[in-house]
């Protein structure tokens, strides 16, 4: 079940998702790490980078690792920014598996099919993110792929989700990205 609640944030409403009781404390700290997440995107997307930017925090609000998509600058269609923040911080636990560090996913946008998967498989136990794949998909085009009850298998499998959070500025930066003609990758059907 989804709860869903209203966040307020410069006067502006978003419908806050997720698979646990709403927790404001979890929330508010959220929102102010993807506000980060997002101010931060120019800066990668000027080094070929993005357009999403993905952070893995310990239990204690420590950063492990801060890692923008990489598919474009390094020709790999596997490294979205999820992707490569749960590689990297792997790396540097020196660990596949990041269960017993109690990490959670920040990223900029929902996650997409593969990723939901590379979540799932890492040993992540919480993730929250900014902009939903519907709005991604409208603003950029890209297939964000089939996730049928993804927030439901997460919770089965002990994985806390929220979403929706500080959409409006995600969507702000997609939106810039696009208009400045950065490319988008897309694989010809």
């Amino acid at each position: 079940m989804l709860i869903i609640i209203l966040l307020s944030q410069s006067s502006v409403y978003s419908k806050v998702i997720s698979n646990e009781k709403y927790d404001e404390n979890k929330v508010i700290n959220a929102s102010k790490i993807i506000t980060e997440l997002q101010n931060d995107m120019s800066k990668y997307t000027e080094q070929g980078s993005g357009p999403f930017v993905a952070a893995i925090y310990d239990d204690k609000g420590n950063l492990v690792v801060k890692v923008a998509n990489s598919v474009v600058n390094e020709n790999c269609s596997n490294n979205h920014a999820e992707m490569n923040a749960i590689k990297a911080a792997q790396e540097k636990l020196k660990t596949y598996n990041l269960a017993p560090y109690n990490l959670s996913l920040y990223v900029t946008a929902e996650p997409c099919m593969m990723c939901i998967g590379g979540i799932m498989w890492s040993g992540i136990k919480a993730v929250y993110y900014g902009v939903p794949s519907k709005t991604v998909e409208k603003i950029t085009g890209f297939d964000e792929g089939f996730k049928p009850n993804w927030f439901d298998e997460f919770k089965k499998r002990g994985i806390i989700v929220y979403g929706n959070i500080e959409p409006q500025i995600g969507e702000k930066a997609l939106k810039q990205y696009v208009e400045e003609g950065k490319k988008i990758y897309k694989p010809t059907r």
